[in-house]
């Protein structure tokens, strides 16, 4: 998927340095500082987490990290806000299933 290069408003988008992010075990690419939800979703990749009762897909909602919506598990820890959540080269982001770590909590 494509990123905006020239903005109308907010102009040219500065060069940005290239790294690598594991997700649900496979190597995808971002750029660095970019939000991780920004990163996934132009991977292609829809849902961070599934709820708990319901096994419901949510993905980014707000995208200014006052729901929690795209909460994954970043580096084994539960509930990260990807969408304002600055991606850094080697992360590991999860699909986050209910509320915890576990795929059965």
């Amino acid at each position: 998927m494509e990123r905006i290069e020239n903005h109308p408003i907010l102009g040219e988008t500065p060069k940005r340095k290239k790294v690598t992010f594991s997700y649900d075990g496979k190597l995808l690419e971002g750029y660095e500082g970019e939000p991780i939800a920004a990163a996934l979703k132009a991977a292609g990749v829809m849902a961070h987490r599934y709820t708990a009762k319901k096994h419901e897909p949510r993905g980014i909602f707000c995208a200014i990290g006052r729901c929690t919506d795209c909460v994954m598990i970043v580096d084994g820890k539960p509930n990260i806000r990807t969408c304002i959540t600055p991606l850094e080269a080697g992360m590991v982001v999860q699909t986050q299933y209910g509320v915890s770590a576990k795929p059965d909590a």
